[in-house]
């Protein structure tokens, strides 16, 4: 249960941190916002298997995203994912993905978020520049 004891506190969560190669490459910054925004339009089939009783833990408040509303921001410990203001800085890195709970699947989770950002994406999120070039 991510939030056994009910009352004004942020519960339990397994933050997700992801990327791919080209989110870590020069210019990677504009695959993690493509990636972010197509997690955004499967929130709630990612809210699915983010693990039981989760409702009481994403209420929108005590550092926690509404669980009926998806949201990302740079540092924003309140979104549904949190970009580091290192990677907005670098222009390149990873994202947290804040709303899995702490009972999740974590082979669900990941597979969720490696599908949705990565087999039902564009290519520039699976294919780095690296490969392109030798291809």
């Amino acid at each position: 249960d991510p939030k056994p004891i009910p009352g004004d506190w942020n519960g339990a969560g397994m933050h997700t941190n992801f990327s791919t190669q080209p989110m870590r490459e020069a210019d990677g910054y504009k695959v993690i916002i493509e990636a972010i925004e197509r997690l955004g339009k499967k929130h709630e089939e990612h809210i699915q298997v983010y693990g039981i009783g989760n409702e009481r833990r994403l209420t929108g408040t005590c550092e926690t995203a509404s669980i009926s509303a998806f949201s990302y921001g740079v540092a924003n410990r309140g979104a549904s994912v949190r970009i580091p203001r290192t990677t907005e800085k670098d222009q390149r890195g990873y994202f947290e993905d804040r709303r899995p709970a702490s009972n999740a699947c974590p082979y669900l989770v990941t597979g969720k978020i490696f599908d949705t950002c990565c087999v039902g994406g564009t290519a520039p999120a699976t294919e780095s520049k690296k490969d392109k070039k030798k291809g």
